[in-house]
């Protein structure tokens, strides 16, 4: 008796082993996966970080490029970079780690983060091209654009997206480990009514109608461009057929980046409301967060670098001032060709004042 009791009644080492297994999560990919993981996003993290902390110095230390155009481009530089911190950051760490070792709580506010600073991108891109929407084609509309509304517009971006953020935090879906374990998002396998419900509508309000919003304001875009560049050449006047087929990619690019980071993450959560009991590898669980990471990239790329009197900005901070920017234009959008052409010439005037730093 004496003999089958004390390991059972002094032994301390079987319940400390037992923690340990407990505690200690399955491998659900190859460590090599892991690393392969870990070096795509720390090299997504320095892309992002630099990208847009270059966007933001630049606008910081260039007063006169803070337009109410401008304000959307700085607060979608904020939104990203803060991507890049909160989430491909902690996602490098944690895959070269192999698991999400930081604890419950650093889980839930990294898919908050994440969640939340994604929306903010993505809504105000819908924001600016809403924008740019008004500005062509709606021009004496577009002539009341203010930092005033501008600031507006952006804290009702925000404000908007933090509802949809908070939300699982307050019981309306959750936040966990998705995938291969070592990122956080809202809980996309958790088989609840509370959680279809959000996904219903977090598709259908945070992807589907920004979508539709910013294919329609680019589509008339491009067409008010095609019909005041026929409008030219019937006057006798030079086409601008260089400029329109620049201003063509330049949309066509936002598209197809949009999507490549963004339609991942929204058909995930579709195919889990159809069909609950549809098992999904943990890799391509993991993958459409993964992707939704790489928009801060990309973002000021094509929203910031392409403009000239920014790419000049640009030049001269980073040379440390070495770099003699030109003589700054009075317009450097594609578009103001078109219009001074076409249009009254008091408007002419005006689209110059505010769209001198709108990069289409």
């Amino acid at each position: 008796m004496d003999s089958n009791s004390t390991p059972l009644s002094s032994g301390t080492h079987p319940p400390s082993i037992h923690t340990e297994v407990v505690t200690v999560t399955s491998t659900v990919f190859p460590r090599v996966g892991y690393s392969i993981l870990s070096f795509l996003m720390f090299i997504n993290t320095v892309f992002t970080v630099f990208n847009n902390s270059l966007v933001i110095t630049v606008m910081l230390r260039n007063p006169s490029l803070l337009q109410p155009m401008n304000v959307f481009i700085l607060s979608l530089a904020v939104s990203d970079l803060m991507i890049g911190l909160c989430g491909s950051l902690v996602v490098t760490i944690t895959n070269y780690h192999g698991s999400f070792f930081i604890g419950h709580a650093a889980c839930v506010f990294q898919g908050f983060a994440v969640n939340y600073f994604g929306l903010v991108s993505l809504c105000t891109l819908t924001l600016l091209a809403y924008e740019r929407y008004i500005v062509v084609c709606k021009p004496r509309a577009g002539l009341k654009l203010s930092m005033r509304r501008s600031i507006i517009g952006l804290l009702l971006v925000w404000i908007y997206c933090l509802f949809w953020a908070v939300a699982p935090l307050l019981g309306w879906s959750s936040y966990g480990p998705e995938g291969v374990q070592t990122s956080c998002s809202l809980a996309w396998e958790e088989r609840s009514w509370s959680n279809y419900s959000y996904l219903i509508l977090y598709t259908l309000l945070c992807f589907i109608v920004p979508v539709m919003v910013i294919i329609y304001c680019y589509s008339k875009v491009l067409k008010s461009m095609n019909k005041l560049n026929r409008s030219v050449e019937l006057q006798g006047g030079r086409s601008s057929q260089k400029e329109n087929d620049h201003a063509i990619s330049m949309v066509l690019s936002m598209i197809i980046a949009f999507f490549v980071c963004w339609l991942p993450y929204t058909a995930l959560s579709v195919v889990v409301v159809v069909d609950p009991e549809l098992y999904i590898p943990p890799l391509v669980a993991t993958m459409p967060m993964y992707f939704a990471k790489t928009s801060p990239v990309y973002n000021p790329i094509i929203y910031f670098l392409s403009n000239k009197q920014f790419r000049e900005a640009a030049l001269e901070v980073l040379s440390c001032g070495r770099y003699i920017p030109h003589a700054p234009t009075t317009v450097s959008i594609n578009m103001r060709s078109l219009n001074s052409r076409s249009r009254l010439t008091f408007l002419s005037t005006n689209v110059k004042s505010h769209s001198r730093v709108l990069p289409l």
